[in-house]
């Protein structure tokens, strides 16, 4: 029984001290996400071991799960893809990337915790990170439209496919309120939830759609500032700009053709715009952020008075 005590205490031993050589941690992008929302992961993986490790060989190196509140296991549809081997040298670290909402059931609000395992087969060990916690959290609607999917020419005479739009907003950390695009298809299957951005609570979002079925999304994200976002019916962003309250406030206008474009306020050009500015456009719209253009001043009563 001693000998049996003493094997047991070396085998902890040498398993936490191959944990300490080697470790495996989970993050997010952030804490909280809506239901049908990406569940974008990385899993770092440190090597200090003083050896070269093989990683990557098979299906099964890197495997995850997830567990709910009360430690119910979270049901897997399919095993999470994740191929390619490499070596990882001491001291190097690894990273690797991979969304989970398509390969676990997240069907309802709640709270839930991921796991990663890393299997080092040249040693016979896995090795598993800390357990990473987040939430799945509901989402109120602000409005809705269906869409029919324009014709192509394979599909021409066809019964018309359909989308649905539905913007919602919820509540993220310290009362911060997000806004968000589900995009589902005529049985209410979700093709795509997109986080737009955070949004003042008084904000209300301008949506408007194109004789393309496409979707525009005019919203107050900040003081005097707004975001402006096209999406395709997957969900994908096909241009997304930044328009500042100056003189008038920016809206959407549909035309009698069905094109959609915003008129009123000003474009702030920046970095992150889809599709990219050219470098023309960033350096006029650093010049303009060098030297603004000076506001009109304000009338006084009696100017106003004058005026009439």
């Amino acid at each position: 029984m001693k000998f049996r005590g003493l094997a047991s205490f070396v085998f902890l031993l040498s398993f936490g001290l191959v944990q300490a050589q080697v470790t495996v941690e989970v993050t997010l992008p952030q804490e909280q996400f809506l239901q049908g929302e990406s569940l974008p992961v990385a899993v770092r993986i440190e090597n200090r071991s003083g050896q070269t490790l093989r990683l990557g060989e098979g299906q099964d190196w890197l495997t995850f799960s997830l567990e709910g509140r009360d430690g119910e296991v979270v049901p897997k549809l399919e095993d999470v893809p994740v191929e390619g081997e490499f070596t990882l040298e001491s001291s190097q670290v690894a990273v690797k990337h991979v969304d989970l909402a398509p390969y676990f059931t997240l069907s309802g609000p709640g709270h839930f915790g991921i796991v990663a395992a890393v299997k080092i087969r040249d040693w016979g060990r896995q090795l598993e990170s800390r357990p990473k916690y987040f939430d799945i959290v509901d989402g109120s609607k602000l409005w809705e439209q269906v869409v029919g999917v324009p014709e192509s020419g394979d599909k021409a005479g066809s019964a018309p496919e359909v989308r649905r739009y539905i913007l919602q907003q919820a509540n993220y950390i310290k009362g911060q309120l997000r806004l968000y695009l589900r995009v589902t298809d005529a049985y209410g299957r979700a093709i795509r939830v997109f986080n737009i951005g955070p949004m003042l609570s008084f904000s209300r979002p301008e949506p408007q759609v194109d004789k393309l079925s496409h979707l525009h999304v005019l919203y107050q994200k900040g003081p005097g500032s707004y975001s402006y976002t096209i999406f395709d019916l997957d969900g994908k962003i096909l241009t997304h700009q930044t328009y500042e309250y100056l003189a008038t406030r920016p809206r959407l206008k549909l035309d009698d053709d069905g094109n959609v474009t915003v008129t009123g306020g000003s474009r702030r050009v920046a970095a992150n715009d889809i599709p990219a500015p050219t470098p023309q456009e960033l350096d006029q719209a650093t010049k303009l952020a060098d030297n603004p253009p000076t506001p009109p001043p304000a009338q006084t009563n009696s100017a106003k008075a004058k005026k009439k």
